[in-house]
């Protein structure tokens, strides 16, 4: 497994990363980031269902759409964003593949009590403190997931306030308690820091080192700034 670092912020052209180390590349790869302030909906939402559309603009909220399926999510500078994108030994799906298990694992290594949902999302104490999501490609797959360290829990309840009357035939994103990691450790530390000493211990688990993004994969991705 390489782990690599994005040496963006910019929601768009993460998102654009994760889809193209999903198609473009055949190694089994742990993409980390953190985006600037966004929100991130799913492949079959309703935009205006799920966001507070007005709230983001008045707050320079980014809104993108991810290429998996499953609910909209907010980030912010408080947020660390895990990608997964892996190949199936025998060109199937890698469906069976628990990545749910070295995150888990390194929030447990880390001090947090966290176990895995029945919807794969990481629980600690009865809150949310990870969304996961994932997207097959032939045989390849991208799971990927959010680890709220500690995010502006304010913005993200008001980000995430959409119409539902408009949703249609649109996937509804599924509301939960959630709680900040960052208030259930002793320690105080940017999120920046709390990444790395993740980042530390997936080395350890991996026996990889982490690394900036390859020069072919230094492009310049379409940005996109509308979404429907």
């Amino acid at each position: 497994m390489q782990i690599i670092r994005s040496p963006w912020s910019d929601p768009f052209r993460n998102c654009a990363l994760e889809e193209r180390l999903l198609k473009e590349s055949s190694d089994d790869i742990l993409l980390l980031y953190i985006n600037s302030p966004a929100v991130i909906v799913g492949r079959h939402q309703t935009v205006a269902a799920e966001v507070d559309c007005r709230f983001c603009e008045d707050h320079h909220i980014a809104i993108a759409r991810r290429i998996s399926g499953g609910g909209a999510v907010y980030h912010d500078e408080g947020n660390i964003n895990y990608a997964f994108t892996v190949s199936s030994a025998d060109g199937t799906p890698a469906l069976d593949r628990d990545f749910t298990a070295p995150i888990a694992a390194a929030l447990r290594a880390l001090g947090v009590d966290a176990v895995v949902g029945s919807r794969k999302e990481i629980r600690c104490g009865g809150y949310k403190v990870s969304g996961t999501a994932s997207h097959v490609w032939r045989h390849r797959q991208l799971f990927h997931g959010t680890l709220l360290h500690n995010v502006n829990l304010q913005r993200l309840k008001q980000a995430l306030r959409g119409n539902p009357a408009v949703r249609g035939k649109g996937i509804a994103s599924v509301p939960d308690k959630v709680v900040n990691i960052s208030s259930l450790l002793p320690v105080r530390e940017t999120t920046e820091q709390f990444l790395l000493r993740m980042a530390d211990f997936w080395q350890d688990y991996y026996r990889s080192s982490t690394k900036e993004l390859p020069m072919q994969l230094q492009w310049q991705p379409p940005t996109q700034r509308v979404v429907s």
